[in-house]
């Protein structure tokens, strides 16, 4: 008598597959389930699901690969006692144009037609004249994305945060590659380098590259611009130990490529490929709006393809350099539904229609912002003069423990530099002196202050 399947059993194996919606085989996904399931089990399995209409089979042989079919809703029923359940794909609320370009990339491989490279499709942008992204539209999201530190040096507000941005980011950007860390997984790897387990070492690989990509535009915001060494820069973080071949880290590519389920065929030619990249980099600079800089990016660069692999990946990051420069909200990414994106992705590839992906970007900022705001509510505004003297600050505050003076007005008087003027002399005294009063042995080397060096001055002007 041939042995019951659980429903939990196909349960968990269409959820696995539900995961690579550019389908998956059957040894991958014998790997991904992790458990000790024959390879014979597992196409009984997958035939049963096929024969509920649940997922579909495509290829044969060595490329038969599966994946969900693509439906709104399911229902099933058992009587009796009757029960119902209907699950409904994750998306998001989008725009009638949107859902043009949604039903069109829905259809069957078969019917889409084959395209290549369009140069007329980055041609007809023209840098502060034509505009992905209307007026009232980057008037909602510049009032969206304010942050606290709108007046203070590039970098500011997203160095603020880093820790929350770095977690974030860093799950979501990966989950849309498939990756199945989740969040508290991610902060574990991120904060104390404790890998999950049983995961793939390359998903480990991709958080963590994630993670030194967005660390190098957050805290190098002077040489980490909208140029082309810090897109191929970003490239090398995140291909790190990814990359079929080692050489094509942080490299345009000299090869051709293709897209999984798409029918779009970027250009192949290396020379025609290294100068369009230089094209779209120089457009994107030219852009003066962050928020059309930043969609820019992330419409030109995937369609571009100018590495081998790990192409939308960079393009989330660069996407986020115009909001580390204006100090506004960042982009996460957070709770974007990968079919959604993905949808977006093969507007732009196979119809140059930037829409769907439009209505992404512009749901997934807002949802970043509401993530954000309670962090920002909890910043404390900058003081701008203490930004400016920093350095003279730090300056008399070690020229007087060194010399072992007391910390008052007159030791403070003579040991100011120069450079600060005569009319904020008054207001940098007393800001020196509200320094010492939380020196201590702890927060010390902020002012490049040896421990032996502070604990001798303290001996001396303890309780004065």
């Amino acid at each position: 008598m041939p042995k019951v399947v659980s429903p939990q059993e196909l349960e968990q194996i269409a959820e696995q597959i539900t995961r690579h919606p550019d389908g998956i085989g059957v040894d991958k996904l014998a790997q991904a389930l992790g458990t000790e399931i024959t390879r014979r089990t597992l196409q009984r399995r997958l035939a049963a699901l096929v024969a509920q209409q649940r997922i579909i089979s495509e290829g044969e042989g060595r490329s038969l690969k599966y994946r969900v079919a693509h439906i709104y809703g399911t229902l099933s029923t058992t009587l009796p006692p009757l029960t119902v359940r209907a699950t409904a794909e994750a998306y998001i609320a989008i725009s009638p144009e949107g859902e043009e370009i949604k039903a069109y990339i829905r259809q069957p491989r078969q019917l889409r037609k084959p395209v290549g490279y369009r140069y007329e499709f980055l041609e007809q942008y023209r840098p502060n004249q034509t505009f992905y992204l209307p007026e009232a539209l980057r008037v909602q999201l510049h009032s969206l994305g304010r942050s606290p530190a709108e007046q203070t040096p590039a970098g500011t507000f997203a160095r603020d945060i880093l820790n929350r941005l770095l977690i974030d980011l860093s799950w979501a950007s990966s989950m849309l590659e498939g990756n199945t860390y989740s969040r508290l997984d991610t902060e574990r790897l991120i904060e104390f380098g404790q890998a999950a387990e049983g995961k793939d070492a390359l998903e480990t690989q991709m958080i963590l590259n994630h993670k030194s990509a967005i660390e190098y535009l957050v805290r190098d915001t002077e040489h980490a611009g909208i140029n082309p060494e810090t897109i191929i820069a970003l490239h090398a973080f995140l291909s790190d130990g990814l990359m079929t071949d080692p050489l094509a880290c942080g490299r345009i590519r000299s090869r051709a490529v293709e897209i999984g389920g798409s029918v779009y065929l970027p250009i192949a030619m290396p020379q025609r490929l290294q100068e369009l990249f230089g094209i779209v980099i120089s457009i994107a600079v030219e852009i003066r709006d962050p928020f059309e800089q930043s969609f820019f990016l992330m419409v030109h660069l995937p369609y571009l393809q100018p590495f081998e692999d790990v192409n939308k990946r960079v393009s989330r990051l660069a996407a986020n350099i115009p909001f580390i420069q204006n100090n506004l909200c960042p982009l996460s990414f957070i709770d974007v539904p990968q079919q959604a994106y993905v949808d977006a992705m093969l507007g732009v590839y196979e119809l140059n229609r930037i829409e769907l992906l439009r209505d992404v970007f512009v749901w997934a900022y807002e949802r970043s912002c509401q993530q954000y705001v309670a962090v920002q509510q909890q910043l404390v505004p900058p003081d701008t003069f203490r930004l400016r003297y920093r350095n003279e600050l730090t300056e008399t505050v070690r020229t007087i423990v060194r010399n072992g003076k007391s910390a008052n007005k007159t030791a403070v008087r003579a040991a100011m530099p120069k450079a600060v003027a005569k009319q904020d002399q008054p207001r940098f005294i007393e800001l020196t002196l509200e320094e010492f009063k939380t020196l201590h042995a702890g927060n010390a080397i902020r002012f490049g202050l040896r421990p032996l060096e502070f604990a001798a001055w303290l001996e001396k002007y303890a309780g004065k």
